[in-house]
């Protein structure tokens, strides 16, 4: 039987992204609409918050130690200590009202970042993007309704991405860590309701794949040929993201959502819209940071 920990009792709209800082034992996460960066330090509870103005779809860690962060259209490279940005670069959506969402740095260094298209109007318009530290952009898939789900195995051969509307499905991809070149796509599973809409996922070092399952309120283990090994149910409700860390890096921290949900649902789960635990057997693997 899984421990539960409450981590952040808060109330996040959409909280996302949860990234592990090794060097300094801290935890990262977003408000994806209230464009906000937090950072808690597990061993003495110290909190910082970084408002951009605009919804951070996603971030990651920098070499420099400043974070690659994904806006609504732009991609910043921002400074923790003086608040500078420097534009990195800068991504036309195919609609008006699309934005930045999953993202993560891969093992070539680059920034891989994908974009939603909730608009309802004609064809899914969302891409997966590789961005590099050059500033190169390069769309990898295209014809998506909300990109999510990126996450590497250990030696960094295989990358996993999703899609949480239309069609529902996890792909795994060969991907090469010294060119940065994901191919050979192919489905891993095809979702349902009943596993939970696959949103944000993480690696662990034995090369299976952890999946939030928002609908389902559950947290599903994958192999890589795509069997169901467990899930693990979750208080908080809407789990978003997954992502291992502690200084064994077997402490997998989870993100919520609260935004969208009913009242009467939100008062039956308090956690609901914060952070939770647990311990897990397996180390995770470490993502890894922008080399800018």
């Amino acid at each position: 039987m899984v421990q539960i920990e409450t981590v952040v009792a808060e109330r996040f709209a959409v909280g996302e992204s949860p990234v592990w800082d090794g060097d300094n034992g801290r935890l990262f996460w977003t408000d994806i609409p209230a464009g906000t960066i937090h950072a808690l330090e597990i061993a003495s509870g110290a909190r910082a918050l970084w408002s951009f103005g605009e919804p951070v779809g996603a971030f990651g860690l920098c070499r420099s130690g400043r974070l690659v962060v994904a806006l609504s259209e732009d991609v910043v490279l921002f400074d923790m200590a003086t608040g500078a940005r420097e534009r990195l670069a800068r991504v036309e959506h195919a609609k008006p009202g699309m934005r930045f969402n999953d993202g993560k740095v891969g093992p070539d260094g680059a920034f891989w970042v994908g974009s939603m298209d909730a608009t309802g109007v004609g064809s899914p318009a969302a891409r997966l993007y590789r961005i590099g530290p050059d500033a190169d952009v390069r769309t990898i898939a295209d014809g998506l309704s909300t990109s999510n789900g990126l996450a590497w195995n250990a030696d960094g051969t295989l990358m996993y991405h999703s899609d949480s509307r239309g069609q529902m499905w996890i792909d795994v991809w060969d991907f090469d860590p010294a060119a940065g070149v994901a191919a050979n796509r192919r489905h891993l599973v095809v979702e349902s309701e009943l596993l939970g809409r696959a949103d944000g996922g993480a690696c662990d070092m034995a090369g299976t794949y952890w999946s939030a399952g928002p609908s389902a309120s559950r947290l599903n283990r994958f192999s890589a040929e795509g069997e169901l090994l467990e899930f693990i149910d979750l208080p908080v409700l809407r789990p978003t993201m997954p992502c291992f860390g502690g200084p064994d890096m077997k402490t997998v921290y989870v993100t919520s959502l609260s935004s969208g949900v009913e009242p009467e649902l939100l008062a039956e789960h308090p956690l609901c819209g914060g952070i939770v635990s647990f311990r897990a057997a397996l180390a995770g693997v470490p993502v890894g940071r922008f080399h800018d």
